[in-house]
């Protein structure tokens, strides 16, 4: 179970590592937990170390991973599960109990930058949720007030594309009648609050529900002949970032889009799927993923705004066997879930040790090492000399241990400045 593997596959997707990349843009990694294999925080911590990942987002705020993460400088979003979202709407005294309860014990030794309020409730077919998702966040931001945290903490909830009407060309998307009633004033909110917009946006369902027509190239961030759009003269060569410039269009439709960030809260490609799941294949998912991640590398905005560095976060970072659905939902992982990679794109990360089935704790092994992520041929994959991105040692992102009395007196600063949170 050893990750220090050699990589096998036929594709070699050569990438930079994970992190901050030029122009301030940043590639981040969706950690789920959708599974009864995965090894435990402090193995996952070294994996995401090893790719230097600076950001992290999880479904929840499972305590065991916000430990086993402080003082690693990883900032996270964590999730406020759906159905507490009613809880939260009706009652702001829940906000902030779930904020004593989820944020509070971690901070400051863990970064947590967001709060995620349900997942892709405005698509979903429970109008209740609809009604509560606006009042849930506001309660859960002014949880967060009364602790002094709203400059560090924002809150946000991620879409589904489905929230468009139509996406293409992307100058004309505008967001789907019925949930304008909602749409707008969470918009509202977040200009307000200074809160991105998070979309969660797939090229690969555009093409396993085409594959005839749908370039492969286009999707996958390869040489293509582009696609233009005709009112603004724009011309996109990849799927995502057309995506991306359609949900722009729609937000300033509504009179937002200045004031607004868009973020891709989750993107991915699956290495295996069903036989009628086109294009699921460990290829593409290498050439998906190294494209992406070299692209965001570079700094580059969307044609619509070039001069905005995109965050964008990789789904996932294991492949959750427990997922329902296509054989695709359970093969999104960047890692199996003993930490072998589930296809060649490029990098070497430590060893975790142990066995991991049915444990839900449990501890890391020890790592040789670290992630070196190389250019040219050969420089990835040990076999020979790589011009080199990054060389990046696993002992130098060790987590700083903090000594009792730190702790001790950083949670004293932190109820002194937060007057009511501990009451």
């Amino acid at each position: 179970m050893a990750l220090r593997v050699q990589l096998v596959l036929a594709v070699a997707v050569v990438v930079p590592a994970l992190g901050v990349a030029a122009g301030g843009a940043t590639l981040g990694v969706n950690y789920g937990q959708v599974a009864d294999n995965l090894p435990p925080p402090q193995a996952a911590a070294m994996l995401l170390r090893s790719l230097n990942a600076t950001k992290v987002k999880l479904y929840d705020a499972d305590a065991r991973v916000l430990s086993a993460f402080a003082g690693s400088g990883a900032d996270f979003t964590v999730g406020l599960p759906d159905r507490l979202v009613p809880r939260l709407a009706a009652d702001p005294s829940a906000a902030a109990a779930w904020v004593r309860a989820n944020i509070l014990p971690h901070i400051p030794a863990t970064s947590i930058t967001a709060v995620t309020v349900g997942n892709e409730v405005l698509t979903g077919n429970d109008s209740a949720m609809l009604r509560s998702l606006l009042p849930a966040m506001q309660s859960l931001h002014a949880a967060l007030a009364a602790c002094n945290l709203t400059s560090r903490v924002v809150v946000t909830t991620a879409h589904s594309l489905a929230v468009l009407s139509s996406s293409f060309p992307p100058s004309s998307a505008a967001f789907r009648r019925e949930l304008l009633p909602y749409m707008a004033p969470l918009l509202a909110f977040l200009a307000k609050t200074g809160s991105p917009f998070l979309i969660n946006a797939y090229p690969y369902f555009a093409y396993k529900g085409d594959p005839e027509h749908v370039d492969l190239n286009y999707v996958l961030f390869e040489a293509n002949a582009g696609v233009g759009d005709p009112a603004t003269g724009l011309r996109y060569d990849n799927m995502l970032h057309a995506q991306v410039d359609a949900v722009r269009a729609a937000i300033c439709r509504a009179n937002y889009g200045k004031a607004v960030e868009i973020r891709v809260s989750e993107t991915g490609w699956p290495s295996r799927g069903d036989d009628d799941e086109a294009g699921a294949t460990p290829e593409n998912a290498a050439r998906y993923n190294g494209n992406l991640m070299r692209l965001v590398a570079q700094g580059k905005g969307t044609p619509a705004a070039p001069g905005e560095a995109l965050q964008v976060y990789v789904f996932a970072l294991f492949n959750e066997d427990m997922k329902p659905g296509p054989a695709s939902e359970r093969h999104y992982g960047l890692f199996k879930p003993d930490g072998t990679p589930a296809y060649d794109v490029g990098v070497k990360a430590p060893t975790i040790g142990g066995s991991w089935k049915g444990r839900a704790n449990g501890t890391s092994g020890g790592g040789a090492g670290g992630l070196v992520v190389a250019e040219g041929p050969g420089g990835a994959d040990g076999a020979g000399q790589g011009t080199g991105f990054y060389t990046v040692s696993a002992a130098a992102h060790k987590v700083k241990r903090w000594r009792c009395w730190e702790s001790l007196f950083a949670t004293v600063v932190l109820v002194m400045s937060s007057g009511l949170c501990w009451s």
